[in-house]
């Protein structure tokens, strides 16, 4: 199919920043043909949108997430980290597949409305007899359309061990390891235009040994993936991280392998200079989460102290537990007004936020060839932002408009060349189905945990 958007205000995020006041973009298939000022050549069919009113840019790439905490929401809303974790574990316990495939069909809609054409997922919570948990989320992202990177995750070292999360949901680190393996000879496609790619993600330095962190290491670069963790999030971490291996966290990762730009951690806060400077070198990415940090009051990361240092920054909502609306366009926002909190007006610019939020992503996933921008040749992934109604008439610069106004409605939402939402309605699922088997499960979920 050939798809055509007009008329509306353009903002490539190419490497020059070239945007345009009235532009369009020519999809042929799922790759952008062409992109420019004025009308569009003259096409022989296809779909024609007219974009009057709207700013056009790349789809937004969420960098971390855990969607089976959709049916979650709510719990534990005045808790640290730890104190999160403790409540929800028990909870998290009873989760199975149907949970599961209906939370993540919930959460991959909210991102879906919220201008997210890829997201990732991490997924480290595997109950005994709870199904095919990762074969779950991956039905859901089919059924709502978006580019999906999961992540099969991990955890080895419960309570007994000396770890935080309950003995009932770590894992043996074989049987880990073969399902990891299995994971990707089963999911995994490496090819430029591929809509699912899977990564390997031992959860979090109090939750996995040693030994688990660093056989995922060998195991996926045999493999040919990616790996994400969570890393620097708190200083309770921090603290672990001291009185358990004697270094920090970014320290210890360093050590077993977890540096590279096959890797990317989660947060990513509490980072000295020497570690900035680890990860500037190697090419380690760093998913951050403003939204999330600010609700479980985790710290403010180092944004700008990162960028300066050429490490790759990309946005993520994190789990909807520790982030109830899950919405990727309020990231660029508060990433912004916390970078500038910490480091003052010039910390970061309005389109450094957009940046952020898509090629930043793209890098971060190690997709900026294919993703994050509209550039001819790359895959047709767009958000088209209608920003003429009350909330932005009279902000003149549409990114201004797109980034420090009110979340604004999606006039379509294009992944891989498919019109997934189009005049703020999600064309590909029933969402007030949706809702229903949510607040199911969700209630079932308490239940079984009470």
């Amino acid at each position: 199919m050939t798809l055509v958007i007009e008329g509306c205000a353009v903002a490539t995020v190419d490497p020059a920043g070239t945007e345009y006041r009235d532009g369009h973009v020519v999809v042929r298939g799922n790759r952008i043909a062409a992109v420019g000022p004025g009308r569009a050549p003259e096409v022989q069919g296809g779909n024609r949108i007219d974009g009057r009113g709207c700013l056009l840019t790349p789809g937004l790439v969420n960098t971390h997430h855990h969607l089976y905490q959709w049916v979650t929401r709510g719990l534990a809303a005045d808790a640290t980290l730890f104190e999160w974790l403790t409540t929800l574990y028990p909870i998290w316990a009873g989760i199975d597949a149907d949970a599961t495939r209906v939370a993540a069909t919930g959460a991959l809609a909210s991102l879906a409305r919220t201008g997210c054409t890829t997201t990732t997922d991490h997924h480290y919570l595997f109950p005994r007899d709870a199904g095919d948990l990762l074969g779950a989320t991956i039905e859901a992202a089919a059924q709502v359309g978006l580019r999906f990177h999961p992540t099969r995750g991990s955890m080895d070292l419960g309570q007994s061990a000396g770890g935080l999360p309950p003995d009932s949901v770590v894992e043996a680190l074989d049987d880990i390891l073969v399902a990891s393996q299995d994971a990707v000879s089963r999911w995994h496609d490496p090819t430029f235009d591929s809509m699912l790619r899977i990564g390997l993600a031992p959860c979090s330095p109090f939750s996995v040994s040693p030994e688990l962190l660093r056989e995922s290491a060998t195991l996926a670069r045999e493999l040919g993936v990616r790996l994400h963790t969570h890393a620097a999030e708190t200083l309770d971490e921090h603290d672990y991280c001291l009185r358990t291996h004697g270094c920090t966290p970014a320290a210890y990762l360093e050590q077993l392998g977890w540096v590279g730009p096959d890797v990317w951690y989660a947060h990513g806060i509490h980072l000295d200079d020497d570690a900035i400077a680890t990860l500037a070198r190697t090419g380690t990415g760093v998913a951050h989460c403003p939204t999330s940090n600010a609700r479980i009051g985790c710290g403010v990361a180092r944004t700008a102290d990162l960028l300066a240092a050429g490490v790759p920054v990309g946005l993520g909502v994190d789990g909807a537990a520790s982030n109830e609306s899950s919405s990727l366009i309020e990231e660029p926002r508060n990433a912004l007004l916390f970078a500038r909190q910490r480091g003052g007006p010039s910390a970061l610019t309005v389109r450094t936020a957009l940046e952020l939020a898509t090629i930043g992503g793209a890098r971060t996933l190690g997709r900026a060839a294919e993703i994050g921008s509209l550039e001819p040749g790359k895959l047709a992934d767009l958000a088209l932002w209608r920003l003429d109604g009350p909330a932005h008439a009279g902000i003149e610069d549409p990114v201004t408009a797109l980034i420090l106004g009110a979340a604004p409605p999606l006039a379509a939402l294009v992944v891989n060349g498919r019109i997934v939402v189009r005049d703020g309605e999600i064309r590909t699922i029933d969402e007030a189905a949706t809702g229903r088997d949510v607040a199911r499960a969700q209630a079932a979920l308490v239940a079984k945990a009470g």
